[in-house]
Protein backbone atom coordinates (compact mmCIF):
# COMPACT_ATOMS: atom_id res chain seq x y z
CA UNK A 1 0.00 0.00 0.00
CA UNK A 2 2.92 2.48 0.59
CA UNK A 3 5.01 1.63 -1.99
CA UNK A 4 1.55 2.53 -4.57
CA UNK A 5 1.21 5.57 -2.55
CA UNK A 6 4.99 6.89 -3.21
CA UNK A 7 4.57 5.61 -6.97
CA UNK A 8 1.19 7.89 -7.05
CA UNK A 9 3.29 10.31 -5.33
CA UNK A 10 5.90 10.43 -7.70
CA UNK A 11 3.97 10.14 -10.80
CA UNK A 12 1.91 13.43 -9.60
CA UNK A 13 5.15 15.48 -9.18
CA UNK A 14 6.82 14.04 -12.63
CA UNK A 15 3.03 14.87 -14.63
CA UNK A 16 3.73 18.14 -12.86
CA UNK A 17 7.41 19.08 -14.13
CA UNK A 18 7.83 20.58 -17.26
CA UNK A 19 9.87 19.18 -19.70
CA UNK A 20 11.82 20.98 -22.33
CA UNK A 21 9.63 19.17 -25.48
CA UNK A 22 6.52 21.50 -23.85
CA UNK A 23 8.48 24.66 -25.17
CA UNK A 24 7.19 25.78 -27.77
CA UNK A 25 9.28 25.68 -30.42
CA UNK A 26 11.51 29.05 -31.95
CA UNK A 27 13.99 29.92 -34.27
CA UNK A 28 16.41 32.67 -34.75
CA UNK A 29 14.84 35.95 -35.28
CA UNK A 30 11.61 34.54 -34.53
CA UNK A 31 9.06 35.81 -31.48
CA UNK A 32 8.12 35.95 -28.41
CA UNK A 33 11.33 36.77 -26.76
CA UNK A 34 9.46 35.70 -23.46
CA UNK A 35 7.25 32.43 -22.47
CA UNK A 36 5.95 32.37 -19.19
CA UNK A 37 4.50 28.89 -18.57
CA UNK A 38 5.20 29.48 -14.79
CA UNK A 39 2.55 32.12 -15.20
CA UNK A 40 4.44 34.63 -12.69
CA UNK A 41 4.82 37.96 -15.13
CA UNK A 42 1.99 40.34 -15.47
CA UNK A 43 1.20 41.62 -19.16
CA UNK A 44 2.83 44.69 -18.70
CA UNK A 45 5.90 42.73 -17.93
CA UNK A 46 5.97 40.72 -20.32
CA UNK A 47 5.17 43.67 -23.26
CA UNK A 48 8.07 45.50 -21.52
CA UNK A 49 10.17 42.71 -21.83
CA UNK A 50 9.51 41.67 -25.69
CA UNK A 51 10.11 45.24 -26.24
CA UNK A 52 12.94 45.43 -25.05
CA UNK A 53 14.17 42.08 -25.98
CA UNK A 54 13.19 42.93 -29.62
CA UNK A 55 14.77 45.72 -29.45
CA UNK A 56 18.48 44.25 -28.64
CA UNK A 57 17.95 41.73 -30.97
CA UNK A 58 17.72 44.76 -33.92
CA UNK A 59 20.42 46.76 -32.49
CA UNK A 60 23.01 44.01 -31.78
CA UNK A 61 21.91 40.88 -33.23
CA UNK A 62 22.29 39.27 -29.88
CA UNK A 63 18.87 37.67 -29.65
CA UNK A 64 17.99 36.88 -26.07
CA UNK A 65 14.73 34.97 -24.68
CA UNK A 66 13.72 34.12 -21.16
CA UNK A 67 11.50 30.96 -19.98
CA UNK A 68 9.87 30.46 -17.08
CA UNK A 69 8.48 27.30 -16.02
CA UNK A 70 6.37 25.81 -13.09
CA UNK A 71 8.25 22.89 -12.02
CA UNK A 72 11.58 21.17 -12.60
CA UNK A 73 11.74 16.55 -13.01
CA UNK A 74 13.22 15.63 -9.59
CA UNK A 75 16.16 14.48 -11.42
CA UNK A 76 16.71 17.61 -13.61
CA UNK A 77 19.01 20.67 -12.55
CA UNK A 78 18.22 24.00 -14.22
CA UNK A 79 21.54 24.27 -15.93
CA UNK A 80 20.49 20.42 -17.69
CA UNK A 81 17.35 22.15 -18.51
CA UNK A 82 18.45 25.24 -19.85
CA UNK A 83 21.10 23.44 -21.86
CA UNK A 84 18.47 21.40 -23.50
CA UNK A 85 16.32 24.02 -24.50
CA UNK A 86 19.20 25.93 -26.11
CA UNK A 87 20.28 22.70 -28.10
CA UNK A 88 16.22 21.92 -28.91
CA UNK A 89 16.12 25.32 -29.98
CA UNK A 90 19.19 25.96 -32.15
CA UNK A 91 20.74 22.23 -32.75
CA UNK A 92 23.69 23.47 -35.26
CA UNK A 93 26.58 25.59 -34.27
CA UNK A 94 25.32 27.99 -36.83
CA UNK A 95 22.29 28.55 -35.25
CA UNK A 96 23.65 29.39 -31.89
CA UNK A 97 25.33 31.80 -32.74
CA UNK A 98 24.29 35.58 -31.22
CA UNK A 99 21.45 33.40 -28.96
CA UNK A 100 21.28 33.47 -25.11
CA UNK A 101 18.35 31.81 -23.23
CA UNK A 102 17.33 32.56 -19.35
CA UNK A 103 15.57 29.88 -17.99
CA UNK A 104 13.75 30.17 -14.19
CA UNK A 105 11.98 27.35 -12.40
CA UNK A 106 9.55 29.13 -10.47
CA UNK A 107 9.49 25.85 -8.03
CA UNK A 108 12.94 26.57 -6.81
CA UNK A 109 13.46 29.88 -7.66
CA UNK A 110 16.65 28.82 -9.78
CA UNK A 111 17.58 30.55 -12.80
CA UNK A 112 19.91 29.94 -15.56
CA UNK A 113 21.53 31.67 -18.54
CA UNK A 114 23.13 30.27 -21.50
CA UNK A 115 24.92 32.15 -23.89
CA UNK A 116 26.29 31.16 -27.77
CA UNK A 117 30.20 30.98 -28.07
CA UNK A 118 30.62 33.81 -30.17
CA UNK A 119 28.70 36.25 -27.74
CA UNK A 120 30.99 35.48 -24.80
CA UNK A 121 33.09 38.60 -25.67
CA UNK A 122 30.51 40.96 -25.17
CA UNK A 123 28.64 38.68 -22.71
CA UNK A 124 31.52 36.58 -20.40
CA UNK A 125 30.04 33.61 -18.31
CA UNK A 126 31.07 35.35 -15.15
CA UNK A 127 28.56 38.34 -15.97
CA UNK A 128 25.66 35.78 -17.33
CA UNK A 129 26.15 34.20 -13.81
CA UNK A 130 26.18 37.52 -12.27
CA UNK A 131 22.78 38.69 -14.03
CA UNK A 132 21.13 35.16 -13.40
CA UNK A 133 22.27 34.66 -9.65
CA UNK A 134 22.66 38.08 -8.13
CA UNK A 135 20.34 40.38 -10.68
CA UNK A 136 17.55 38.74 -11.26
CA UNK A 137 17.26 36.35 -8.09
CA UNK A 138 17.70 39.59 -5.82
CA UNK A 139 13.96 40.46 -6.71
CA UNK A 140 12.73 37.01 -7.78
CA UNK A 141 13.52 35.78 -3.67
CA UNK A 142 11.66 38.69 -2.08
CA UNK A 143 8.73 37.27 -4.60
CA UNK A 144 9.08 39.98 -7.14
CA UNK A 145 9.19 37.84 -10.42
CA UNK A 146 8.89 40.51 -12.65
CA UNK A 147 11.17 43.19 -11.17
CA UNK A 148 13.78 40.17 -10.81
CA UNK A 149 13.56 39.71 -14.65
CA UNK A 150 12.70 43.51 -15.63
CA UNK A 151 16.25 44.27 -13.78
CA UNK A 152 17.95 40.77 -15.42
CA UNK A 153 16.65 42.66 -18.88
CA UNK A 154 18.31 46.02 -18.01
CA UNK A 155 21.37 44.98 -17.28
CA UNK A 156 22.25 42.37 -19.85
CA UNK A 157 20.77 44.78 -22.56
CA UNK A 158 23.57 47.45 -20.98
CA UNK A 159 26.28 44.91 -21.39
CA UNK A 160 25.34 43.89 -24.72
CA UNK A 161 25.23 46.95 -25.83
CA UNK A 162 28.82 47.91 -25.21
CA UNK A 163 27.84 50.20 -22.41
CA UNK A 164 29.16 49.97 -18.97
CA UNK A 165 28.00 47.02 -16.89
CA UNK A 166 25.88 48.42 -13.90
CA UNK A 167 27.03 45.69 -12.19
CA UNK A 168 24.70 44.06 -9.40
CA UNK A 169 21.97 44.94 -6.95
CA UNK A 170 24.28 46.74 -3.95
CA UNK A 171 23.08 45.10 -0.87
CA UNK A 172 23.51 47.49 2.07
CA UNK A 173 24.99 44.91 5.15
CA UNK A 174 23.63 46.92 8.26
CA UNK A 175 25.72 46.44 11.55
CA UNK A 176 22.89 44.95 13.72
CA UNK A 177 23.44 44.24 17.35
CA UNK A 178 23.10 40.50 18.22
CA UNK A 179 19.70 39.38 20.07
CA UNK A 180 21.47 36.86 21.79
CA UNK A 181 22.74 38.04 25.50
CA UNK A 182 26.44 36.82 26.61
CA UNK A 183 27.01 34.47 29.10
CA UNK A 184 28.44 37.85 31.04
CA UNK A 185 25.43 39.87 30.53
CA UNK A 186 22.84 36.95 31.32
CA UNK A 187 25.00 36.82 34.58
CA UNK A 188 24.46 40.18 35.68
CA UNK A 189 21.20 40.03 34.75
CA UNK A 190 20.57 37.15 37.11
CA UNK A 191 22.29 38.32 39.81
CA UNK A 192 19.90 41.37 39.81
CA UNK A 193 17.09 39.79 39.89
CA UNK A 194 18.38 37.72 43.03
CA UNK A 195 19.48 41.20 45.12
CA UNK A 196 16.21 42.74 44.08
CA UNK A 197 14.33 39.32 45.01
CA UNK A 198 16.12 39.36 48.38
CA UNK A 199 15.57 43.05 49.21
CA UNK A 200 12.18 42.84 48.99
CA UNK A 201 11.68 39.49 51.24
CA UNK A 202 13.99 41.66 53.36
CA UNK A 203 11.57 44.39 53.82
CA UNK A 204 8.58 41.90 53.58
CA UNK A 205 9.09 39.20 55.58
CA UNK A 206 9.83 41.71 58.83
CA UNK A 207 6.30 43.62 58.41
CA UNK A 208 4.50 40.19 58.12
CA UNK A 209 6.23 38.99 61.09
CA UNK A 210 5.59 41.86 62.53
CA UNK A 211 1.47 41.83 61.54
CA UNK A 212 1.64 38.00 63.31
CA UNK A 213 2.62 39.04 66.39
CA UNK A 214 0.93 41.84 67.13
CA UNK A 215 -2.16 40.03 65.85
CA UNK A 216 -1.79 37.38 68.17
Amino acid sequence: MAFILLAIIGWGQTASATGVYEIPMITSGSEPWVIDQGEVLSRATQGSLNKQLGELAKSTGTETRFVTIRWLDYDVTIDDFANKLFQQWFPSEGEQNHQAVMVLDTKTNTIALVTAKDIKDQLPDDVANSIAQETALFQIRKGSYNQGLLDASNRLAAVVSGEEDPGPPVVEVEELESTFKSAEETDRKSATIIVVVLLILATVIPMVTYYWYVTQ
